[in-house]
């Protein structure tokens, strides 16, 4: 039976090559009886779509493959804390547990920010600070790239 590191290592690896494609190195995982069933990387230059997010390219993903818009049984692993959007769109989808690496106290909505759990009709489980050193240097990394 596969754990939580192994799905944050797949998470990581999404995450590597989202920064190989220049885009902000977040990688998501969804996780159904134990089996990855969806996985992204964002993508959120590549496709000129600022809702290109991992979380939610892998919510789509797994939704269509289901075929449905409840991911009541499933699991999603994140290299960062989500987003207020893409915290939503993890709410809204019903997903029953999300395990996160870095913490993110500018944009995060989960630890941080808005705290969408707080005011969403369904809150999942959260565990937080998966792998959080190797999630939050892939991110420092790329940023020292950016900035002059």
């Amino acid at each position: 039976m596969k754990n939580r590191n192994f799905f944050m290592q797949e998470g990581i690896r999404e995450a590597k090559e989202a920064y190989e494609r220049d885009s902000v190195p977040v990688g998501a995982v969804i996780i159904r009886s134990n089996k990855i069933i969806s996985k992204a990387g964002n993508e959120v230059i590549k496709r000129h779509d600022p809702t290109a997010h991992a979380e939610i390219l892998a919510i789509r993903h797994a939704a269509s493959l289901i075929k449905s818009e409840f991911l009541d049984d499933c699991e999603i692993y994140v290299t960062l804390e989500p987003c207020a959007m893409c915290a939503q769109a993890i709410s809204l989808a019903r997903i029953k547990r999300l395990y996160f690496g870095a913490y993110d106290q500018k944009y995060g909505a989960i630890i941080h920010g808005s705290r969408i759990f707080e005011h969403a009709i369904h809150k999942p489980e959260v565990i937080g600070g998966v792998f959080e050193s190797q999630c939050r240097e892939i991110l420092q990394d790329f940023f020292k790239t950016k900035r002059y």
